[in-house]
């Protein structure tokens, strides 16, 4: 077997499965930084003087703790590499016996070497910033008249019972806007919970649903629509609002608390002049709370529109993340007749609608995972 003959500390570096040489060398030289850097975080954690500083400290082993798992492969990596190393010159040895043994060894050193491999770069993936965070969601009836309202009530009802499967998430309704049969306009509500945006962020988009309508007589499949947009929550620091820029009114709800809250006027009405976004929030029994909540989503909305901005215009942007409703964009279909859920984005299909709409989707979201993975690894050439 060819060895590169570059070294990174250590044995010489060679290609694993799908990999080549120059693709190895780079990965290995990354994760040296990483090394160093994981080196200086720890000895920086042990200075007396740094140990005082008690956030200092914890931003030190919040960083290294971000590091570990890579520097920790990365260190049985290279100790592969040398027992690959050693197996390979006991195969020049002049006896049978041991030759035998090492290139058995060998064949299960390389097995190794390539799963560790392998986890090494999907490790050097960057994280999104915004993995962590918790998530506004905003679902809305599309096309469809009733048939669209009362698929999104369901669409909540999914993603509340998914939130409720997850250890420690918790959601909050912010506004609604019901329909006169039991369905939603509108609805938004917020999910608490670690993790919340890496596992959601996939579900923006149309999801359309295709099903006998329960007012239906004639027994014909409509085709109705619901956009669903997910928003990470941010901080106050990450949004700069100008207090002049909004208008802000009270009025009475109709949420929980009813004639208390509606004498007091603890709903929150806010108007974001220069764009005429509105944002309402009903749902707290206090103003303060309704405040705090409105302008938070207020926050979500307009980060989310400033990175999109990146992307293209303000218009095309927002098409991106939900549509129109229209019938013919989706990103997922419901089929009831059928009894199957299919996501177009990835081909993948699930034949348990009923599992599905009680918060059964991490089929989809691992898949949407890894197709994104895949996609960030072929960006960066790794």
């Amino acid at each position: 077997m060819a060895l590169l003959t570059a070294r990174v500390n250590g044995p010489s570096v060679m290609p694993g499965r799908g990999w080549s040489a120059v693709d190895t060398q780079r990965m290995l030289e990354r994760l040296g930084v990483l090394e160093e850097r994981y080196q200086e975080l720890t000895r920086q954690m042990a200075d007396p003087v740094i140990a005082q500083d008690y956030e200092k400290v914890t931003d030190l082993a919040i960083e290294r703790a971000d590091l570990e798992d890579r520097v920790s492969i990365y260190r049985e990596y290279r100790a592969v590499l040398g027992e690959i190393e050693g197996a390979e010159a006991m195969l020049e040895d002049s006896d049978p016996a041991l030759r035998d043994m090492a290139q058995e060894e060998l064949e299960s050193l390389t097995e190794r070497r390539d799963v560790l491999q392998d986890k090494l770069r999907v490790l050097l993936v960057p994280k999104d910033p915004r993995d962590e965070r918790d998530v506004i969601m905003e679902i809305r009836a599309g096309a469809g008249g009733d048939e669209a309202g009362l698929f999104a009530a369901e669409l909540v009802r999914m993603y509340t019972r998914y939130a409720e499967l997850q250890s420690g998430w918790k959601t909050h309704i912010i506004s609604e806007n019901r329909t006169g049969i039991g369905g939603y306009k509108e609805m938004i509500f917020a999910i608490e919970g670690k993790g919340a945006y890496s596992r959601l962020k996939y579900e923006s988009g149309v999801h359309r649903v295709q099903r006998v309508p329960a007012t239906e007589s004639s027994g014909r499949i409509h085709t109705s629509t619901v956009t669903v947009a997910v928003l990470p929550e941010v901080d106050e620091v990450e949004v700069t609002i100008n207090p002049n820029d909004i208008e802000m009114t009270n009025y009475g709800s109709s949420g929980p608390g009813g004639q208390h809250m509606q004498k007091n006027d603890t709903a929150v009405r806010i108007l974001y002049k220069p764009t005429g976004m509105v944002v309402t929030c009903e749902s707290e029994r206090s103003l303060t709370q309704n405040k705090l909540r409105a302008m938070s989503v207020l926050r979500a909305r307009l980060y989310e529109i400033e990175r999109l901005k990146q992307v293209s215009e303000l218009e095309q942007a927002r098409r991106s993340q939900v549509g129109m409703g229209d019938r013919s964009e989706k990103i997922r279909t419901y089929n009831f007749p059928q009894n199957r859920v299919t996501d177009h984005r990835v081909g993948v299909t699930s034949y348990n609608l009923p599992g599905v709409m009680a918060g059964d989707i991490d089929q989809f979201i691992e898949a949407l995972s890894l197709d994104d993975q895949t996609r960030r690894l072929s960006e960066i050439g790794a």
